[in-house]
């Protein structure tokens, strides 16, 4: 499956990289990662979904990976939102979003702010996320400002951090998270400014749903990973009010990166959702 790398004008000196498979005029399928990941997070599911008759676009996300960072730090979710209507109009119709904790808050946003979209799924990620949770992924993203004297202890940091996945034996798949900056030590990729946003307060998003005129009528799927800290019960029920035909995905023995935790099983529930919801 052949991938082509696209860059994408959302504002003055800022472009968006973005992979794109499958054939063009297919219904696409936007892939958003989360906060602090990158869309090679995504590779597998991209060529799946391309496999299975949708065009795929995977992007990263402003401040993330290939994309080019705020000039002036604003990472709100109404300007992501907005890089995200962009990168959908390089596709067709009908359209879905995929996005997972940070990419997953993104699409509802563009949702609720006006992209029309055929179907919504949400990876982990509910307005009302579980307080420990978030702590404890802010705790992490932040925890090391001057970098790492090597790959070796970024690994380390990622194992205590999530010591349920086992470390890999490889780990020049962690070149595509990390920068080697002049100062001689690796950095990771996401802009740390980014950190000072109120993604952990739900109230805003809550009134963008509330206000909202797609949540009776757009197909969503929540993928929930049953080991997750994010999204516990009294989320998925807040959000079951407010999207009321929601349907749920429950993988177990996956935590808050479901796609990285159980794979096969996550991209055959996403493919499942999309070929059954989807118009053609």
């Amino acid at each position: 499956m052949q991938t082509q790398t696209i860059r994408i004008a959302v504002a003055p000196g800022v472009e968006i990289a973005a992979d794109v498979a499958g054939r063009d005029g297919a219904p696409t399928v936007v892939l958003g990662h989360g906060g602090g990941q990158t869309r090679h997070s995504w590779d597998k599911c991209e060529v799946q979904l391309a496999e299975s008759g949708f065009q795929a676009i995977n992007y990263d996300l402003r401040g993330h990976g290939d994309s080019d960072w705020s000039h002036d730090g604003d990472y709100g979710i109404e300007t992501r939102a907005r890089d995200l209507m962009a990168v959908a109009a390089h596709g067709a119709r009908p359209l879905a979003l995929v996005g997972a904790s940070l990419g997953g808050m993104t699409a509802l946003a563009a949702a609720s702010l006006g992209l029309p979209v055929d179907a919504l799924v949400l990876v982990d990620i509910v307005p009302k996320m579980a307080p420990g949770g978030v702590a404890r992924i802010r705790s992490f993203m932040t925890a090391s400002p001057d970098g790492f004297a090597s790959i070796e202890e970024a690994a380390d940091a990622i194992s205590a951090y999530y010591p349920e996945r086992p470390r890999p034996k490889d780990l020049s798949g962690l070149n595509k998270n990390l920068r080697l900056r002049g100062d001689g030590r690796y950095h990771w990729h996401w802009d740390q400014r980014m950190m000072s946003d109120a993604r952990a307060d739900p109230r805003h998003m809550l009134d963008l749903l509330d206000a909202a005129d797609w949540t009776d009528r757009v197909p969503t799927l929540l993928v929930r990973g049953m080991k997750s800290d994010i999204v516990d019960d009294d989320g998925v029920a807040d959000l079951r009010r407010r999207i009321p035909a929601l349907e749920i995905a429950d993988i177990s023995g996956a935590g808050h990166m479901v796609a990285g935790d159980k794979n096969d099983e996550f991209n055959a529930a996403v493919i499942e959702f999309l070929t059954r919801v989807m118009p053609r």
